[in-house]
């Protein structure tokens, strides 16, 4: 009989560990989400909005924007000459108000608008007297800017905590984060933000894109990930859209799709 031995070095046996353990959270996650059960205490606490749940191939496209001059025209080109009609984009309060012919050149191509707030800094580090200011004083300037009041918030960082949700909920706002994550504020090539788009995305998806100036390759993908997606029947809706077409998945902190990065992580994908 042949003796079959494999030797693992310590930083492969630590490695195993985390997969395993993040295997077992993963089913924990899923018997919890299967069972319905709330990941907040409270069953009517406000909770954070990372995609819908549909068996319809639609799929939002979302763009922050929080400095810079210089990507948000060129993306926006790339979206009317594919003819994508709509998107939505978050939008930080100062931004918006040193920049008022790029917000209304999203406006005019008919794309949503919500909000990123002001300050571009952690929420959950903040008092409660603070977080409800930051909030407010982009309200108001965003309202005075676009003519609408926004109705989506999404958080700089994408940072919260317990008391930022219920916060933004007192003052009227969802708020928004995503499933899937370009990264393409890193810069890794036009590519690999392609792939990571085109590969996670499913129905009922919010996709995370930027068009700060922080961003050199988003207008080199983004063709390309809109003709992607097409190919696989999907259709291109606003946030709004989404919550409108399906009931509502959210999470407090943690989502599936940072259960997966870190999976990938952990086994060296």
């Amino acid at each position: 009989m042949n003796n079959f031995f494999y030797v693992l070095n310590g930083k492969k046996i630590k490695r195993f560990f985390f997969v395993f353990a993040a295997a077992l959270f993963a089913a924990g996650v899923i018997y919890v989400e299967q069972g319905q059960v709330t990941v907040f205490s409270e069953e009517s606490a406000p909770s954070a909005i990372y995609s819908v749940s549909t068996n319809k191939k639609v799929i939002a496209l979302t763009f922050d924007i929080s400095w810079g001059d210089t990507r948000a025209e060129p993306i926006l080109k790339v979206l009317k000459e594919k003819n994508v009609k709509k998107a939505t984009f978050f939008l930080s309060s100062p931004w918006s108000k040193t920049h008022p012919e790029i917000v209304k050149s999203i406006q005019q191509q008919g794309y949503e608008i919500g909000s990123h707030g002001h300050k571009h800094t952690n929420y959950s580090s903040l008092s409660d007297e603070e977080i409800a200011r930051q909030i407010s004083t982009a309200h108001t300037i965003l309202t005075e800017v676009t003519g609408q009041a926004p109705k989506l918030l999404r958080l700089p960082n994408g940072d919260f905590d317990k008391r930022v949700l219920k916060i933004a909920s007192n003052q009227g706002y969802k708020v928004i984060q995503w499933d899937t994550d370009s990264q393409d504020w890193m810069n890794k090539g036009v590519q690999t933000i392609v792939d990571r788009v085109v590969k996670k995305a499913h129905p009922g998806d919010i996709i995370l894109l930027h068009a700060s100036d922080s961003v050199k390759q988003t207008q080199d993908a983004l063709p390309i990930i809109i003709d992607e997606l097409r190919k696989q029947g999907y259709e291109f809706v606003t946030v709004t859209d989404l919550l409108q077409e399906a009931s509502v998945q959210g999470n407090e902190v943690r989502d599936q799709a940072w259960l997966q990065e870190q999976l990938e992580y952990a086994a060296g994908w």
